[in-house]
C-alpha cells in the first residue's frame, strides 16, 4: 500500500456502481482509485460473475481482485420492490450512477433517468451500453467482442487474408469505460464550476473503438480505401515493424521518423539508404517499405536479440522486445514507477496487481481497501443511509449529497 496522500483527487464523490463484469466496473475502479467513494450494487445470488471468471484461487477470480478493489459491497435483488428502493435511497446521496446493462433494464425496474434525476437533480448517470441509448440497434445485446467488430478493429487485427484475431483481452469494454470516465468527469466539472444540473453520459461500445481508429474513416471517404489486416506492420509508415532475430526472438523496430531512419540505416550498415533522398520522408519510404523492410530484417538475422536492441538503442533508435508477463513482473521500469504493487485480499493473501494509472504528482491514486466479499458492506450502507447531514460535513465524511450545486 502506498501511503495516504493529504487529499484524495476524488475525496467526497460518491459513486453507485450497479454494472457488472468489464466496462462499468472499470470505470467504477479508475474513479475508486482517486479517491471516490464505489458502492458497489450486486446480486444477492453469487455477486458480480466477474467473481468466477478466469482463474481462480479458493472460488474467487483473482481478476476480481483488481476490478474492484476501493469498492464497497451492496448485495441487492433489482427485481424486488426492496431492491429498487435501496437503489433510490442511495442514489439521492450519489453524485454518480453507473449502469451497463441493455438500454431499457433500469426504466423496466422503475430506476430509469427521468426518475432518478428527478429523485437527485444534481446526478450523473453514467450508461454504458454495446450501441448507445438511442438509434435503431440501442435494444440489441453488445459485448466488448461486437464493438471491437463494429468500430473497426477486428478487420484491422491480424495477418492478411487470414481469419480476423481479437485483441488479447477485451479493448472494446476497457475503451468504452474509459471514454465513460472521461464524461463523468467533464460532467461533474460543469456541474460544480458551472453550476449545471447532472446529466446523462452515453457511451457505447462501438463508438469508443471507432473513436481511435485514426484515419480509417477519412481515407475511405477521400480515396475509397479500405484498410485491411496488415499483420505486424503498420501501413503507410515506415519502417514500423517486427523483425525476426538470431535464435527465432522478435524485435519491434519504429524508425519512422525522418531523422530516425537515418540513424537506423546508419546503424545496420545501410548508409546508401540513409543518405538516398527518395527515402528522405516517409512518403517516399512507404512505396519503398518492402526494400526497407528486408535490408532491416537480415541485419536482426544476423544479430542475437540484446545485441539488436543495444545497438538500436546507442543510436537512438525505438526499438524493443515484446514482453510476456514474466517480462514484466521482472522489469525494472515498472517496478520504479510502482505498476506492479503488492497487495493483500479480503482473506489476507499477498497478491500482485497493476499499479494505478495516470500518476499525479499532488493526489495521486491509491489502493485504500481490497476488493470486498458479496454484500460485506450492504448493513453498514444501508443503515447510514437516513445520515444525510450538510454537504461540506458528507465531504468531510467520504461522501456527499447529491445536489446540483
Amino acid at each position: 500500500m502506498t501511503p495516504t496522500p493529504p487529499t484524495d483527487a476524488l475525496q467526497g464523490v460518491r459513486v453507485i456502481e450497479l454494472g457488472q463484469l468489464i466496462a462499468g466496473p472499470f470505470a467504477g475502479k479508475t474513479l475508486a482509485d482517486f479517491g471516490a467513494d464505489v458502492i458497489k450494487v450486486e446480486p444477492l445470488e453469487g455477486g458480480d460473475p466477474l467473481r468466477t471468471w478466469r482463474l481462480l484461487r479458493e472460488g474467487t477470480s483473482v481478476w476480481w481482485e483488481v476490478q474492484s478493489r476501493n469498492k464497497r459491497s451492496v448485495a441487492l435483488d433489482l427485481r424486488t420492490p426492496e431492491g429498487q428502493e435501496a437503489v433510490r435511497a442511495l442514489v439521492a446521496q450519489a453524485d454518480v450512477l453507473i449502469e451497463n446493462f441493455k438500454p431499457g433494464t433500469l426504466e423496466a425496474w422503475g430506476l430509469g433517468w427521468e426518475a432518478l434525476h428527478a429523485l437527485n437533480p444534481g446526478l450523473v448517470m453514467l450508461r454504458i451500453s454495446g450501441f448507445g441509448q438511442t438509434g435503431p440497434y440501442r435494444s440489441k445485446p453488445g459485448f466488448g467482442v461486437l464493438g471491437e467488430a463494429m468500430g473497426g478493429l477486428r478487420h484491422l487485427t491480424g495477418e492478411p487474408g487470414r481469419v480476423p484475431v481479437r485483441v488479447g483481452v477485451s479493448i472494446g469494454d476497457t475503451l468504452a469505460a474509459l471514454h465513460g470516465v472521461i464524461g463523468v468527469l467533464l460532467a461533474l466539472r460543469h456541474r460544480e464550476v458551472n453550476g449545471g444540473l447532472g446529466q446523462v453520459v452515453d457511451v457505447a461500445l462501438y463508438e469508443s473503438v471507432f473513436n481511435v481508429m485514426e484515419s480509417l474513416l477519412p481515407e475511405y471517404d477521400a480515396f475509397g480505401a479500405v484498410r485491411g489486416a496488415a499483420g505486424s506492420a503498420l501501413p503507410g509508415i515506415a519502417p514500423s515493424n517486427a523483425y525476426r532475430c538470431e535464435g527465432d526472438a522478435w524485435v519491434l523496430v519504429a524508425g519512422n521518423g525522418d531523422s530516425i531512419f537515418k540513424r537506423l540505416m546508419k546503424a545496420i550498415g545501410r548508409a546508401d539508404l540513409a543518405d538516398d533522398p527518395g527515402l528522405a520522408r516517409n512518403d517516399g519510404r512507404v512505396a519503398r517499405v518492402a526494400e526497407i523492410d528486408a535490408a532491416i530484417g537480415a541485419w536482426t538475422g544476423e544479430h542475437p536479440i540484446e545485441e539488436v536492441i543495444a545497438t538500436l538503442e546507442a543510436a537512438g533508435v525505438p526499438v524493443g522486445r515484446i514482453y510476456t508477463v514474466a517480462d514484466i513482473a521482472q522489469d525494472p521500469q515498472f517496478q520504479a514507477r510502482e505498476m506492479i504493487v503488492q497487495t493483500q485480499d479480503a482473506q489476507g493473501r499477498a497478491l500482485k496487481v497493476p499499479g494505478i494509472v495516470p500518476k499525479l504528482s499532488a493526489t495521486p491514486g491509491r489502493l485504500r481497501t481490497p476488493a470486498p466479499r458479496l454484500g460485506e458492506h450492504t448493513e453498514s450502507v444501508l443503515g447510514g443511509l437516513g445520515d444525510t447531514g450538510e454537504p461540506g460535513e458528507r465531504a468531510a465524511a467520504g461522501g456527499r449529497t447529491g445536489s446540483g450545486r
